[in-house]
């Protein structure tokens, strides 16, 4: 049985949520997001608080329950402050400039590389050598970051590529003689 279905997601003021059927929909500061419910949950406001129930007492039920609510508390968030994800480039030469939508990257390749912004991100370079991907929901900004860090993953070697900031790369020794 979920814990986390059992625990209600508070939403803060300048949030608004509106539940209409099996689609739920948050506003807030940073944009709006919208989800369609699995028929086997059911969700309820009450009071500032979203609470997420199984429709039945089933394992998938209760499993569904735990993912809506997750879901959801993301939504809540994201609305509310946005997620980030922070990406640093290892390398000489290395270089990265936001110009609009558009993250132009040279990345030892004999072509700059220029990766537009999805609908609802923002890409910021506060120096040459960081990227911050910004946005409202927490899948897209990761599934951005993580396309940025496919261009050029960091090799075992030398450490040279696009990493996250909070990633350790685990360095190989060398060949001896």
């Amino acid at each position: 049985m979920s814990r986390i279905a059992k625990t209600p997601v508070a939403v803060p003021k300048g949030i608004a949520v509106e539940i209409s059927g099996q689609e739920v929909k948050v506003k807030g500061a940073k944009g709006t997001l919208s989800w369609h419910i699995h028929p086997k949950v059911r969700v309820a406001q009450d009071q500032g608080e979203l609470k997420v129930k199984p429709i039945d007492e089933s394992k998938e039920a209760w499993a569904l329950a735990g993912t809506t609510r997750a879901l959801i508390n993301n939504m809540v968030i994201g609305c509310g402050t946005g997620f980030e994800r922070k990406l640093t480039l290892v390398g000489v030469g290395y270089r990265a400039q936001a110009k609009g939508k558009v993250l132009n990257l040279s990345l030892g390749f004999s072509h700059p590389i220029d990766y537009p912004a999805p609908e609802g991100i923002q890409i910021a370079t506060p120096s040459p050598t960081e990227i911050v991907v910004s946005g409202a929901d927490k899948q897209q900004v990761g599934q951005v970051a993580s396309e940025i860090r496919g261009f050029r993953p960091p090799e075992p070697y030398k450490g040279k590529g696009v990493r996250y900031a909070d990633e350790q790369v685990r360095r190989k020794e060398a060949k001896k003689k």
